[in-house]
C-alpha cells in the first residue's frame, strides 16, 4: 500500500541490520490493518547511536526497534525503563514521546507467550526450569519463566561465575534460582532453554546430551535463524517437545507494534509462513 505524508515512522536499529526480519514481519502487519505507516531498517554505527536516535526524533519517528550492538546504549539513553528492560540491563524498544524516550525489554513477554501459546498456560507453574546461559538474553528468559510460575529456576553456563552474577542480580523476581553444572542442568526438568548463541548461523553448536532430560520435557531455542538448530533437532529425536525462537521474534515484536502505530496486532500462522518463507529463502 501507498503511504501519505502523514505516516507514521517506525524501524529497526542495528549493524548490522540487513538480516533482521522485523521490516517482513511490521509491514506484514501494516498491510493487513491497512494503515498508513512504514517501518524501515536502518544500519547504525556504534559511534552514531546517540546522534542519529537524536536526528531521527526530529524526523518525526514514533519509536524504533533496537538489536545488537545497541541494546546497552539504548538503555542508557532512555530516560524511563521498564521492569524488564531493568533487569536485563539492555532495551530493544524506544518508544518517542513528546519530551522523552521510554525504553522497554520486550523479550521477556515475547518469550513468556510463545511458550504459552506452545505448551499451555499452566504447564510450568510449580515447576523446575533449566536455562543455558548467563547473559542479556538468559535474563529476559529468567524473567519469563519467573512470569509463567515456575517453580525453580536452574542457571547452567560455562562460566560459573557469569551464572552466579546473574542469580544475585535476579534473587528476588520470585522462584528459587540456582547456579548448576552443564550437565546437571537435564535432571527432572520440564523445559530446557538454550539462552546462549550457539545453533544460531555462523556460531558453532550445542556439544551437550539429553539423555538425562526427563522424556516429559519440552526444549526451546530461542534461536531462531535457522529455524530447526541442531540442538532443537536432537530434542526431537529423543522425542521431546520442542520450542524454536520464532514465535519469540514475534511475539516481542506486538507490544512495540502496539506502541508505533497504536493496534495491537495478532501473531498467525500466516505471519509465521511469511516469516519462514524469508528464512528459507
Amino acid at each position: 500500500m501507498s503511504i501519505s505524508g502523514k505516516a507514521r515512522l517506525a524501524g529497526i536499529v542495528g549493524w548490522p541490520v540487513a538480516q533482521s526480519l522485523s521490516p517482513r514481519m511490521h509491514n506484514h502487519w501494516l498491510a493487513e490493518h491497512g494503515i498508513d505507516g512504514a517501518y524501515v531498517p536502518l544500519p547504525l554505527r556504534r559511534e552514531a547511536f546517540a546522534a542519529s536516535i537524536a536526528a531521527l526524533r526530529e524526523m518525526g519517528f514514533c519509536g524504533l526497534n533496537v538489536t545488537v550492538p545497541h541494546k546497552e546504549a539504548a538503555f542508557a539513553l532512555a530516560h524511563d525503563v521498564d521492569e524488564a528492560a531493568r533487569i536485563a540491563g539492555a532495551v530493544n524498544l524506544l518508544v518517542f514521546e513528546q519530551d522523552r524516550i521510554v525504553g522497554r525489554n520486550t523479550d521477556a513477554p515475547g518469550l513468556g507467550a510463545s511458550l504459552r501459546a506452545t505448551l499451555g498456560p499452566n504447564a510450568l507453574v510449580g515447576r523446575p526450569c533449566s536455562v543455558l546461559g548467563a547473559g542479556g538474553a538468559a535474563r529476559a528468559v529468567v524473567l519469563a519463566l519467573a512470569r509463567l510460575g515456575a517453580g525453580e529456576i536452574r542457571i547452567a553456563n560455562r562460566s560459573r561465575q557469569r551464572a552466579e552474577t546473574l542469580v544475585a542480580a535476579m534473587s528476588n523476581i520470585g522462584p528459587r534460582l540456582t547456579v548448576v553444572n552443564w550437565n546437571d542442568a537435564f535432571t527432572e526438568a520440564a523445559l530446557l532453554v538454550n539462552a546462549t548463541s550457539a545453533g544460531m548461523t555462523g556460531k558453532g553448536s550445542l556439544d551437550i546430551s539429553l539423555q538425562s532430560l526427563p522424556a516429559d520435557a519440552a526444549v526451546c531455542d530461542i534461536v531462531y535463524n535457522p529455524l530447526e538448530t541442531e540442538f532443537l533437532k536432537m530434542a526431537k529425536a529423543t522425542g521431546h517437545k520442542t520450542v524454536d525462537g520464532l514465535g519469540m521474534l514475534m511475539h516481542q515484536a506486538v507490544p512495540s507494534f502496539a506502541a508505533f502505530f497504536g493496534v495491537t496486532p495478532q501473531v498467525t500462522p500466516a505471519l509465521r509462513a511469511h516469516l519462514e518463507q524469508a528464512l528459507h529463502g
